[in-house]
């Protein structure tokens, strides 16, 4: 008798491992004969659409999420039998989006683990996110350290041409150029030269 599939959020600031995380789940699901579809948000193109990279360097193709694509029907009509769905990038997802992964679990009975950003660089929820904490079953901080000391980041700071930024639209796809992993110290008081 298949278990009781649950959604799952797994949050953490930038350089979390959370992209090798969904990686190592695929692969141990795969390894062991079983399905998974993977998936990832349309919005971050920075390895390229529908791809999912880490910072180590390990990277492989999902399929994108753009804002009219349906999740459900396409599980449903692509492996209705899945052992998984991974989702790379879910702060990125829109309400119905979460509310279609809500159905995956309770209709299909198959377990999602989505994984993202909490909180933007403004320390505002990510619409993905703000659904995700109301209506995942199980949520998980991913932890990492902060760039500029040992404590542990729980926010995230962009920069543009090295200086914080407070202020701006919400999403600017970017990597360590961009952005740093930061405790709230220094979120406020980075040590920039």
């Amino acid at each position: 008798m298949k278990q009781v599939a649950q959604l799952f959020f797994k949050y953490g600031a930038m350089n979390s491992g959370k992209s090798i995380e969904i990686l190592k789940v695929a692969h141990n699901y795969e390894e062991q004969g079983k399905s998974v579809i993977i998936l990832t948000s349309g919005v971050d193109d920075r390895a390229g659409v529908g791809e999912i990279a880490s910072r180590i360097g390990m990277h492989r193709s999902a399929v994108p999420i753009m804002e009219d694509t349906n999740i459900f029907e396409y599980v449903k009509r692509e492996n209705p039998e899945a052992s998984c769905v991974l989702i790379d990038e879910a702060q990125f997802l829109k309400r119905e989006h979460i509310i279609e992964l809500t159905k995956i679990v309770d209709e299909l009975n198959i377990p999602v683990m989505t994984f993202g950003l909490k909180n933007d660089f403004r320390n505002q929820l990510f619409e993905g996110s703000k659904y995700l904490l109301i209506y995942a079953d199980k949520i998980e901080e991913m932890k990492t350290i902060c760039w500029f000391c040992t404590k542990k980041a729980i926010m995230n700071l962009r920069l543009l041409d090295g200086k914080p930024v407070y202020e701006g639209q919400q999403v600017m796809i970017g990597g360590n150029e961009s952005y740093y992993p930061v405790c709230r110290k220094h979120y406020f008081h980075p040590k920039l030269k």
